[in-house]
């Protein structure tokens, strides 16, 4: 095997996967409180909620697109669902139109990104820069800067439920990635993802709609940013208009460790739950070996910056 065969693999699904693997085993023997599976399980309820913004941020960052207002996304989404549970509708009929409410808000605030990207030529970040700073402020507007309190009963079953022993945000970010892997790899859509990507001029050229495809791909990380903000809201029983501070670097991290390009056009979701899960597993094992939270942040910058240099050196040997 050529050494340049050797060197994408290792920045790939595979490099990635011994990554995680060799991470789980070391805080197996470091702590004896890691490899229980109630530990386990709350490793995954904290990875769920970035994992799932983190596998609609794929697909953005697959078209060489960035979507920075996902974080102010989950607040402004969680305020609008958990305000409309209290309008004195019916349980069953309320916490309907609060989903689909909050759901719809995430995706047309991806569809004016993506409209803006698309007709006005744009930059991506710029746009979602400023959706972020419009869905932040509004969610402070429209609590006056305080949390929505006094939720009616169930509700807070989303978040903190469970089924089998699974948390219900597990169990939902599961069947996300299963979704989403199988829109990425067995639909039209995934493929026109990855040729706009991978040169958005010669899929344009090729006949495919590259403005449509744009939109879709923010709707599809607005929906979700909207998904998980309606989950935390639910979790913490409240809608809190600062909630999802800076949640877009988590996710960002989750989708370059998981090799996805942040030039577009090359990774995967299973990289991108991988990812999302070893940063989780991180977290969580510092946590038990009592490391400072400053510390963490340090280790978690030094892992995000290999993954880019393994990003930029798999690219210089294409």
């Amino acid at each position: 095997m050529t050494s340049d065969r050797i060197t994408r693999k290792l920045s790939g699904e595979f490099g990635i996967g011994i990554a995680f693997i060799l991470e789980f085993a070391l805080f197996a023997f470091a702590s004896p409180y890691f490899f229980t599976p109630d530990n386990l399980l709350n490793v995954s309820l904290q990875a769920s909620i970035t994992a799932i913004i983190a596998a609609g941020m794929t697909f953005v960052i697959l078209t060489g697109g960035i979507d920075l207002s996902v974080g102010s996304l989950v607040a402004f989404a969680g305020i609008v669902a958990t305000s409309l549970l209290k309008t004195g509708l019916p349980p069953a009929a309320g916490f309907a139109v609060a989903i689909v409410t909050g759901l719809a808000i995430g995706a047309l605030s991806g569809a004016f990104a993506g409209f803006c990207i698309t007709r006005f030529n744009i930059a991506p970040f710029i746009v979602t820069l400023a959706t972020m700073t419009i869905w932040r402020g509004a969610a402070f507007v429209w609590t006056d800067g305080r949390p929505v309190w006094e939720l009616p009963e169930g509700f807070a079953f989303l978040g903190t439920g469970r089924i089998l022993a699974v948390p219900v945000p597990t169990i939902i970010m599961i069947l996300t990635f299963i979704a989403s892997h199988v829109m990425l790899t067995r639909t039209r859509f995934g493929r026109y993802v990855y040729a706009v990507g991978g040169n958005i001029e010669a899929a344009r050229l090729a006949g495919i709609r590259t403005g449509r495809v744009l939109i879709n791909v923010y709707i599809l990380s607005g929906a979700l940013a909207a998904l998980s903000g309606i989950l935390l809201a639910s979790r913490m029983n409240s809608g809190q208009p600062n909630a999802g501070v800076a949640y877009e670097l988590d996710v960002i991290a989750a989708v370059v460790v998981g090799g996805t390009s942040l030039s577009g056009g090359a990774g995967s979701i299973v990289g991108t739950f991988i990812g999302a899960m070893l940063i989780a597993v991180l977290r969580n094992g510092l946590n038990l070996l009592n490391v400072n939270s400053y510390v963490q942040q340090v280790i978690v910058g030094v892992v995000i910056l290999l993954a880019v240099m393994l990003d930029q050196i798999r690219r210089k040997r294409k």
